[in-house]
């Protein structure tokens, strides 16, 4: 079982961030807060710890998680080709509900699964998840919980359906978000909207005016 830790208060909270860090280090799994669900995670340049992370959700290799980061900053080690409407998005609303579909830096090592030379990244708007991020750099993270069942919004139902899979627990009580993140596909001349989430067509395309996205698919 793993070991849970209590982030409540900030002594335990020191201590949740540093064994999620060192797990991550050592290849392990772990479970964190974001500002939309909880998520499963581990380094992203680790493909044996990617793979487990799918392993534990009952996934393949078609569904690769996307990548959380600690800053803005960080996409143009991941991403090349960056569009300015996706600059825009990410300045108007990074932390936050938003994961950017965007072409992956070729040179980089690592195995997310069949992404097809992309690379889905999103920076949380949750202190916790900034914290583990800031220790760790990028994680392959995604919803925690069993494939087909509603992602968790507390540690103790992570726990519960993830909990053989993972080194750590970082407990730091119920989100509040509940909703997935809108998921925007940035590889080409005029972003596609793969995923209506916590953001709505009309929030992004505020940013974007007179650059209007569309929806390509509701999920």
């Amino acid at each position: 079982m793993p070991e849970v830790f209590d982030c409540s208060a900030a002594d335990g909270l020191a201590l949740g961030v540093a064994a999620a860090a060192q797990a991550v280090r050592a290849g392990q799994v772990v479970v964190l807060p974001t500002d939309t669900v909880y998520g499963i995670g581990c380094d992203a340049f680790d493909a044996s710890a990617v793979s487990a992370v799918l392993a534990a959700k009952g996934r393949g290799r078609e569904m690769p998680p996307p990548v959380l980061v600690p800053g803005a900053r960080t996409v143009d080690g991941l991403a090349r080709e960056v569009p300015d409407y996706a600059r825009a998005l990410i300045e108007r609303f990074w932390p936050g509900a938003l994961t950017l579909v965007l072409r992956a830096q070729s040179s980089l090592q690592w195995d997310l699964g069949d992404t097809n030379g992309t690379v889905a990244v999103r920076m949380p708007d949750h202190p916790v998840a900034l914290e583990v991020l800031e220790r760790t750099g990028p994680l392959a993270v995604s919803s925690a919980n069993l494939t087909g069942l509603p992602a968790a919004t507390d540690a103790d139902q992570a726990e519960d359906m993830l909990g053989s899979a993972v080194a750590v627990v970082v407990d730091a009580g119920p989100v509040h978000g509940g909703v997935a993140s809108t998921i925007v596909d940035c590889t080409g001349e005029e972003g596609r909207v793969l995923r209506l989430g916590a953001l709505s067509l009309a929030e992004l395309n505020e940013v974007l005016e007179p650059l209007d996205l569309t929806i390509v698919d509701e999920v």
